[in-house]
């Protein structure tokens, strides 16, 4: 009778793989295809589990104690309990209850593809947890738990691939339950033998319809943010309704102000009446974050149910798959920008105060724009994400596991994570802790270029080439590569500051070449002009293509590659920017320079921190299996891009813009004799340098671009 159910709702057996690790594991995979397939005999083997959830209702018609547990022991009362739900289970399958037949209807299944990459099978998560039946003898209910089991389907498969299929049971049963039944049927059915340390269920897979009560950590977010949304709401109702001219704003009021700050959010400045600003900035910073989400969501993407893994392993080798192995540049081109605008604001601070610098104010200042919104993002990764949204990959879509963060979140707020741990708390975050550290060793090189000028400059470009040397060093004697799998690999040479310096030493160098420049007019010719322009963009170029067709390099080619191209990129930037504010850009500089990327640059630092939560919910909402193509990534990446700035809105309207507006009321600066707010931390913008005590003139307006940087992971 099971039998007839089951070929009645036509269930049959998935086979589902994950690619457990990021997109390098899937180029390793490609470089090793011969130990990755499936021989003939193995998948004949395994395709007589395609009515696994018949054979398994067959082979348990009555489960008893002994099949739970390998071991002979005394049973709890929860397999009590699971052994009866199962008797009322499989007692109703036998009379074709609509809710039984749901319970093996939601089951996985294997699909067609499965020699092409079609592994996964998510089975039908919402029937299965929507499974409540009232048992009348014993009035309790017996309600559907979803896992998964995963099974490595023969010894020639990589191991960095599993099969894994979706499994409905009685709640009241454990993974342990399941794991001991599933290990039985396979040995039955296929004659081998799993050994008591493979796992086939897991615990932390499952998921059930019972909502957990809110701890305290959770009840302080949501009561945080409530507070926040109730002082926004209040502020902006009294600035719309009761308030004439803005400039009568109470300065309290207007902080909270969502119309206020919304104002200056979406404020187009003429940066062309201010010689000082470098315009272009705005579109490199702008340009780079997109890079960035774009690059992640083609990571998160990789690592889907897709139902043509194949493809993957044929994709990772095209060019347009460059662009997403090195977007690492990306966050290059923040360390420039970073290294770069503070040195240019930081000199012509001090050209007013006589070379006075007060470096703790600096620190101090830094420290508060950067943070306040850091810390609440740490609170909402690790408590709101889990209760947005549901679905069978809820909570294991993206790079992180937030649950870390109650044990390494007051290392992401001393901005030392990438050293001093290996679970960061939000991994993307690992560009702000050696931006700071940078920061902090910042002060002392503006010092030695405003007392010693050329000579100080030329002690940074012997410390450049000194930890281009530490780079090549670390990787050719450890054996090192940047594409190697563990944690060593990204501590020494991905998170690391002293192998992350050059950008930012090389942006301090520009930086200071335009201070010692300010106000000069370059006459090129042609060919000067369109020699930098084919240099600049061979640099660029260079750094994306040079390895093309290469997926893995000897060790030392590896390493000059590295480490000239982290020198190579900012070169390239530097005649990019010095072309922009000369008037050489031609077309690059009107799309850079133009005034629609300024609030989306004061949204960056907001959306930066964000994109990963906008990610991370929508990949675990998937329920089906996805396909995989440039254009499905680039479908996803314009909605995860539109609901990450609309985040980044909310968040710079409840967080960012109130902050920055108290802190300059509490914190003015000397100079500022009518103390105004500054602008909320933008992503690899402006240094918080703050003045000597002395009399000096109030900074020009767009002088001064908020700061806080990116990171890709």
């Amino acid at each position: 009778m099971v039998s007839l159910a089951v070929t009645t709702l036509g269930i049959i057996f998935l086979a589902g793989v994950r690619v457990e690790a990021r997109l390098g594991d899937v180029r390793a995979i490609s470089q090793g295809q011969q130990a990755a397939n499936i021989d003939g005999h193995n998948y004949m083997a395994f395709s007589q589990l395609r009515r696994l959830a018949g054979e398994f209702f067959d082979h348990y018609p009555n489960l008893t104690q002994a099949d739970l547990y390998q071991d002979a022991r005394i049973p709890s009362a929860q397999d009590l309990q699971c052994l009866a739900d199962f008797a009322v289970l499989t007692k109703d399958l036998r009379n074709l209850k609509i809710w039984a037949l749901k319970m093996i209807d939601s089951w996985g299944t294997l699909p067609s593809g499965v020699l092409v990459g079609n592994w996964w099978d998510l089975g039908h998560f919402d029937e299965c947890l929507g499974i409540d039946h009232p048992d009348a003898t014993t009035g309790r209910h017996v309600r559907g738990k979803y896992c998964f089991a995963k099974i490595v389907p023969a010894p020639s498969v990589s191991q960095a691939l599993v099969m894994k299929t979706a499994l409905c049971f009685p709640a009241s049963c454990s993974a342990a339950n399941m794991d001991t039944l599933l290990s039985r049927l396979f040995q039955t059915l296929l004659n081998v033998e799993i050994g008591t340390g493979v796992q086939i269920v897991d615990e932390t897979t499952c998921q059930t319809a019972e909502s957990k009560s809110y701890d305290g950590v959770t009840v302080f977010t949501i009561v945080l943010l409530s507070i926040l949304a109730a002082a926004v709401g209040l502020a902006t109702c009294y600035d719309y309704f009761l308030v004439q001219d803005e400039k009568s704003l109470p300065p309290v009021v207007r902080a909270f102000s969502a119309r206020a700050n919304s104002r200056s959010l979406f404020r187009l400045v003429d940066t062309k009446a201010n010689p000082n600003v470098i315009d272009c900035l705005h579109g490199i910073r702008c340009l780079s974050f997109i890079w960035v989400v774009f690059c992640h969501d083609y990571l998160v993407f990789a690592m889907s149910p897709n139902m043509n893994m194949t493809y993957v392993l044929t994709w990772i080798d095209s060019v347009f798959s460059l662009f997403v192995k090195h977007g690492v540049y990306a966050v290059d081109s923040f360390f420039f920008l970073s290294g770069l605008l503070l040195v240019v604001i930081a000199l012509r601070s001090m050209d007013r105060t006589k070379g006075r610098l007060n470096i703790p104010m600096m620190y101090l200042l830094r420290y508060l724009r950067l943070t306040p919104l850091l810390a609440i993002a740490i609170l909402i990764y690790m408590k709101i994400l889990p209760l947005m949204g549901s679905g069978p990959l809820h909570g294991t879509v993206g790079f992180d596991d937030y649950s870390v963060c109650k044990d390494t979140w007051y290392l992401t707020l001393l901005y030392v994570q990438n050293v001093a741990t290996d679970r960061l708390c939000i991994s993307h975050s690992w560009y702000l802790a050696v931006d700071m550290q940078l920061y902090i060793f910042a002060p002392f090189l503006l010092i030695a270029l405003y007392k010693w000028g050329k000579k100080a400059a030329a002690g940074i470009f012997v410390l450049l080439m000194l930890l281009a040397c530490c780079l090549f060093s670390i990787m050719v004697i450890n054996d090192l590569s940047l594409g190697a799998q563990g944690g060593e690999s990204m501590r020494k040479l991905y998170y690391a500051t002293n192998t992350r310096a050059s950008p930012y030493l090389i942006g301090l160098l520009f930086g200071y070449f335009l201070h010692l420049k300010r106000g000069q007019v370059f006459r090129l010719s042609r060919l000067a002009v369109l020699v930098g322009w084919l240099v600049s963009l061979s640099l660029l170029a260079t750094c994306i293509f040079a390895v093309y067709g290469q997926n893995t390099l000897p060790i030392v080619e590896e390493a000059f590659y590295v480490t000239l191209t982290r020198i190579a990129w900012p070169l390239g930037l530097c005649w990019l920017v010095f072309a922009c504010m000369h008037g050489y850009g031609g077309l690059a500089s009107e799309l850079l320079s133009s005034p629609l990327w300024q609030p989306m640059s004061k949204l960056s630092y907001s959306a930066y921190i964000f994109h990963m939560f906008i990610e991370c919910l929508n990949g675990g909402l998937t329920r089906t299996n996805t396909y995989f193509s440039d254009y499905q990534v680039m479908l996803r990446f314009w909605s995860d891009f539109g609901f990450t700035m609309l985040l980044a809105y909310l968040m710079h309207i409840l967080v960012e813009a109130p902050l920055a507006h108290l802190q300059s009321l509490l914190l003015p600066t000397k100079s500022q004799q009518n103390p105004r707010p500054k602008e909320a931390p933008s992503l690899a913008g402006e240094a918080a340098v703050q003045e000597a005590p002395v009399k000096a003139d109030k900074p020009k307006k767009a002088e001064v671009e908020a700061e806080a940087p990116p990171a890709l992971h």
